[in-house]
């Protein structure tokens, strides 16, 4: 077994008042070094806490093993021929670290990928020659690779790095894997025959990406695609079509609002945009704006797929000003910001269908008799918590289950008793799988002193507060006094 010592670092301490030029570069140097060794010993301790919790049997494929998930299955955290690492003990090094528990699995997955396949880059991290990141570069394009590399590609690769890691950059690296796998027969996919011009060229290609989890400041999203030309051309035509025809109209956007905007009106209303009807000379100004919203109000009758959003805006009363909403909220789903005036621009529009849901009050008690909470209480716990309230976690809280802090009791209403674990607001929290599965088999343990608010303990007594404005380490519980001996 490969061992994962630590590197001592120089005391480094702030240069004094009134230094010199000399003497603040040398404090600048002195105080990188003791990162870049802090950064080595941070992932050598996480080796070390790989070791001590191995999974069942040891290897990647125990029942217990922590891999990633994913929508095409799951992956080990580490390359083929590393151990196995217990799935419920990242979660614990990632708390006392600051991560999320996916953070947590990357870090433990590249020390474990640096120490069993990439040794001779592990022993210019640990000596302190190149700093951790470039190492864990490396070791993330290894264990990812598709195909998987083989522990000698993976040697290989090691060899071709490990004497230039502080000159090759992401892209050099990614060259060596693509040249690890062709050296070792690992490529996927055969070579196109060169004397048939089609070959290889049966794969589809063919998408159309809408990037609306990226908000950009002016409240638009990017979209790129690829079409079969005929559909292209006739994409290309309605677009331009409905650009024309919205100047012709009245309209003084841009072309590439025009453009934009009959895209929307194709998308909206599934029809090519024939904004006249029948064909003529450009009417005056008047008659366009008239026409225009002819067309505005004969579109909102047409039938169209309705899309739903959910908008987020704080409000507050004031004795002087009255009601106050926020000039800024999210928008659900991303948690993207969006602006009060974006949200009047989208109303203003004839064709828009603006419903008003009920407003939920996340300081109000909602209570269940029967274990389910009903759809008001998991919306008013997913609205409070909006993500999982495990200590770092960003899981969305929609995406999450809503469980009992206090366990709910299925026997206490038979038996007359009062039940323990209510269903309500306060003893209600949301809880990704993967946490909901930590919270109930192993020791770590949650309670709720407040609505929306969580504390965690953990089985080495390392406690954190967790509500909806994010983690706060707590000082950890005392440790118990040792044992005295007899002879003290």
């Amino acid at each position: 077994m490969l061992e994962a010592t630590t590197i001592p670092a120089p005391a480094a301490a702030a240069p004094p008042a009134g230094a010199s030029a000399r003497d603040l570069l040398d404090a600048v140097r002195a105080e990188q070094v003791a990162a870049q060794r802090a950064e080595a010993n941070v992932l050598a301790c996480a080796y070390e806490w790989a070791v001590m919790h191995p999974s069942a049997d040891g290897t990647q494929n125990a029942d217990d093993a922590a891999v990633f998930f994913h929508p095409a299955g799951e992956e080990p955290i580490s390359g083929a021929g590393c151990p196995g690492v217990a799935e419920f003990s990242v979660a614990e090094f990632g708390t006392t670290l600051g991560l999320s528990t996916t953070a947590a699995k990357k870090m433990i997955g590249h020390a474990l990928e640096l120490a069993h396949r990439l040794p001779r880059i592990w022993s210019r991290v640990r000596s302190g020659e190149v700093p951790a990141w470039r190492a864990r570069l490396v070791a993330e394009a290894t264990i990812h690779a598709s195909p998987s590399l083989t522990g000698d590609a993976a040697a290989w690769i090691d060899a071709q790095v490990a004497p230039f890691l502080t000159k090759v950059g992401q892209a050099q690296i990614e060259r060596t894997v693509e040249q690890a796998k062709k050296l070792f027969d690992l490529a996927a996919t055969p070579e196109p025959n060169p004397e048939d011009p089609y070959d290889g060229l049966d794969q589809d290609n063919r998408h159309v990406h809408i990037n609306h989890r990226q908000l950009n400041p002016d409240g638009t999203v990017d979209i790129t695609g690829s079409l079969e030309l005929v559909d292209a051309l006739d994409l290309d035509h309605a677009v331009r079509c409905g650009a024309e025809e919205l100047k012709r109209l009245g309209s003084t956007d841009s072309l590439g609002g025009r453009r934009a905007k009959a895209l929307g009106h194709i998308g909206r209303h599934q029809l090519a945009l024939d904004l006249m009807g029948a064909r003529g000379t450009a009417p005056a100004a008047d008659e366009g704006r008239a026409a225009l919203g002819e067309f505005d109000r004969r579109l909102a009758g047409t039938a169209a797929r309705r899309l739903d959003l959910h908008l987020h805006f704080d409000a507050m009363f004031s004795p002087d000003t009255g009601l106050c909403v926020s000039p800024a909220g999210r928008l659900e789903g991303g948690q993207r910001l969006l602006l009060l005036e974006q949200v009047k621009a989208w109303m203003g529009d004839s064709h828009t269908e603006v419903r008003i849901l009920p407003v939920i009050d996340l300081n109000t008690e909602i209570e269940c008799e029967t274990y389910r909470p009903s759809r008001r209480l998991e919306r008013q716990v997913e609205l409070r918590d909006q993500t999982c309230v495990f200590p770092w976690c960003t899981r969305p809280a929609a995406r999450c289950d809503t469980d009992h802090v206090e366990p709910y009791d299925h026997s206490a209403r038979a038996e007359g008793r009062d039940q323990p674990g209510p269903t309500s607001t306060s003893n209600l929290g949301a809880l990704c799988r993967s946490h909901h599965r930590l919270k109930t088999h192993t020791a770590w343990q949650v309670t709720s002193p407040a609505n929306g608010v969580f504390v965690w303990t953990s089985p080495h007594g390392h406690r954190y507060r967790r509500d909806r404005h994010g983690t706060e380490p707590l000082p950890p519980e005392p440790r118990p006094p040792e044992p005295r001996s007899a002879s003290d």
